[in-house]
């Protein structure tokens, strides 16, 4: 073979390579372009909850609780006797998390349902502020347990604040709420959990 030759073999597999290495980049955009129009397409026809998360808890007894009061609440420490025995709703919450805000009044109502026993994971607050919090805004909570670095969220499967979770009177988690509640959540979550746990 001759020099020749062999210097245009190489120039031809070198520009091959660089074709290649210039596709890389269309075929990871052609990739994501498709996962978010499928999410898109299943939102708008298929009605699809994109932020609903499924739990693997859902099904399974609560973990344990045994949670320090929040002190200057004037309320139990949130322990497995608070929700013993009571459809309850555990919400974790915080003070600097705006989406719980917004979601307060939502439980605010809720617990004007006898049938329903909210208590609070108060999440990597301060004392002061959730106390703050709670004076501006009422306080839904039979029980609060402050969990200052995290680990009883993480125990519960937490992704992120607000979350919730239904629990039956045996302990089991019935359904999980990711974010702040919507009227559309209540509607055909939250609100059929708790009948479905009455019957």
């Amino acid at each position: 073979m001759s020099l020749e030759t062999e210097e245009g073999n190489k120039a031809k597999s070198g520009s091959s390579g660089r074709y290649l290495l210039a596709l890389i980049p269309l075929i990871v955009f052609a990739c994501i372009a498709f996962a978010v129009g499928k999410v898109m397409y299943d939102q708008e026809v298929h009605g699809t909850d994109i932020s609903a998360i499924p739990s693997a808890l859902i099904g399974t007894k609560a973990p344990t609780l045994a949670l320090a009061p929040l002190e200057g609440s004037n309320l139990p420490a949130l322990t497995d006797d608070a929700i013993r025995g009571k459809l309850t709703l555990v919400n974790v919450f915080a003070s600097w998390c705006l989406p719980c805000r917004e979601e307060h009044p939502v439980l605010k109502d809720l617990a004007k349902d006898g049938r329903l026993n909210i208590v609070a994971i108060n999440y990597k607050d301060t004392g002061e502020n959730a106390l703050r919090f709670l004076g501006e805004l009422g306080n839904p909570y039979s029980a609060i347990g402050i969990d200052p670095n995290g680990s009883a969220a993480i125990d519960w499967g937490v992704y992120g604040i607000p979350e919730s979770y239904l629990v039956a009177p045996d302990g089991t988690i019935l359904y999980k709420q990711v974010g702040p509640f919507t009227a559309t959540s209540l509607k055909e979550g939250l609100y059929p959990a708790i009948e479905k746990a009455l019957r």
